[in-house]
């Protein structure tokens, strides 16, 4: 059951819905709101395809339009995209058209918008031909580009959750061979709950098949380029035609540079000029292009936004991890994507806390304790006196050597050695006499 606001005619389930949380107007039974008249889109309060109640419109791009509508069987509430009369026209455009429907229906992931019916009705007002339709989950909430034109940049604890959930959904259309190749905030839709924002990825039109799926049909001739300028990288911009993953990857790093920046790495005043500063300038650090930018972006995303792919982050799930990690986040996206924002905003908190405390140093181990060392006796000093002589003791009476003393001979020099001598000295001086004469 449904009711509706008779001010805008917004729906909203009959369970806990008493006022328009848009206009403060009281909620009536969806039965008593008669849809009112669009002058300027005729298809407003037409049935599509005998089921769907147009209501309002909702959104309007390029290739279509989407409307707010009532299943009359269920009597949910859905969103019909139905494209444009002269988009129409043109085949590529209705089997790029198919391609969005279909991926987003093979995909079925909690944070890809679901995708319940693609077909072509005719008779709808002012519309001779076909009209080719899609019909999806309803969403209530605003794009991101909403938030970012009215708040300019987003806290972090919002930022880390929305790029955990996007990233989530992004690997699991890489994994299946799927590259969107038009990430912008503008097909990043954001659920508002209790717990924060739930991701919704849209719009797979423009998307890229890396395992065949398109069976050899190519949409796009080679050299040209498909997204919008501000998110592309540098081989798409290229018109490369071998694209990956890295070229979300890319875009999903851009996209967050403006979240927390404020605005896009790469900005001219057309398409060409911002290719060519895509191709050739390097983005400037966050906190160049705004002081209050958080420090911990500049290196990480000058390695996301590398010119050459092979040094990105290879995966949209490594770029989220190391975005929470460069914040001190513990775990990684699937962890931070179901956190709460209050719990996210706490653990950023905790986490900032622990890195201002200056690590603590552990001491090294102490040695083992020494072996207690005995000091050595010492003898306790002593006067120092000398030793007693003893007596002579005297032989005992009556004693007698055994053999007679030794006798030692003296020697007596002759006589005549002593004449010998006199009589040299004599001759001696009588020589010495008559050679002074």
């Amino acid at each position: 059951m449904l009711v509706a606001c008779p001010k805008c005619q917004r729906t909203y389930p009959a369970e806990g819905s008493t006022f328009c949380p848009h206009d403060g107007e009281k909620l009536l039974s969806i039965d008593a709101v008669t849809p009112v008249r669009d002058p300027k889109d005729p298809l407003v309060t037409s049935t599509v395809a005998g089921r769907f109640e147009l209501r309002r419109v909702i959104a309007n791009g390029g290739m279509g339009r989407v409307y707010e509508a009532r299943e009359l069987t269920r009597q949910e509430r859905v969103a019909i995209k139905i494209l444009h009369a002269d988009v129409a026209e043109d085949d590529v455009n209705i089997e790029r058209f198919r391609r969005e429907a279909t991926t987003s229906q093979q995909l079925d992931h909690p944070h890809v918008v679901k995708v319940m019916e693609f077909a072509a009705t005719a008779m709808l007002p002012g519309r001779p031909g076909k009209s080719w339709y899609l019909v999806m989950e309803y969403l209530d909430g605003e794009e991101l580009r909403h938030v970012l034109t009215r708040e300019k940049t987003i806290p972090v604890h919002r930022g880390v959750r929305i790029v955990s959930q996007l990233a989530l959904a992004l690997d699991s259309a890489h994994a299946r061979g799927f590259v969107h190749r038009d990430l912008k905030p503008d097909n990043v839709f954001l659920v508002r709950g209790a717990d924060g924002d739930t991701v919704k990825l849209l719009d797979f039109g423009s998307v890229k098949f890396t395992k065949g799926q398109d069976r050899g049909q190519k949409l796009t001739v080679m050299g040209t380029t498909i997204g919008s300028p501000f998110y592309m990288s540098p081989e798409q911009a290229q018109g490369a035609p071998d694209l990956d993953q890295r070229t979300d990857v890319w875009a999903v790093a851009v996209i967050v540079y403006e979240m927390f920046v404020g605005k896009v790495p790469f900005y001219a005043a057309n398409g060409a000029q911002i290719l060519f500063k895509i191709l050739g300038d390097e983005a400037m650090p966050p906190t160049f292009a705004n002081d209050r930018a958080p420090p911990q972006l500049d290196d990480l995303l000058h390695k996301a936004l590398r010119k050459d792919p092979a040094h990105r982050f290879q995966q949209a799930g490594e770029f989220a991890a190391a975005l929470g990690h460069a914040f001190g986040l513990v775990g990684g996206p699937a962890d931070w994507a179901t956190m709460s924002e209050h719990e996210m905003h706490d653990a950023l908190a905790a986490a900032h806390a622990a890195s201002l405390v200056p690590p603590v140093v552990e001491a090294p181990p102490a040695p083992p304790p020494a072996a207690p060392q005995v000091a050595p006796q010492v003898a306790p000093q002593v006067a120092w006196q000398p030793a007693p002589v003893a007596p002579p003791v005297a032989p005992p009476i009556g004693w007698q050597p055994s053999t007679p003393p030794m006798r030692v001979p003296v020697r007596r020099t002759p006589a005549w050695m002593y004449l010998a001598a006199t009589l040299g000295v004599v001759l001696v001086g009588v020589v010495a006499f008559l050679a002074l004469k």
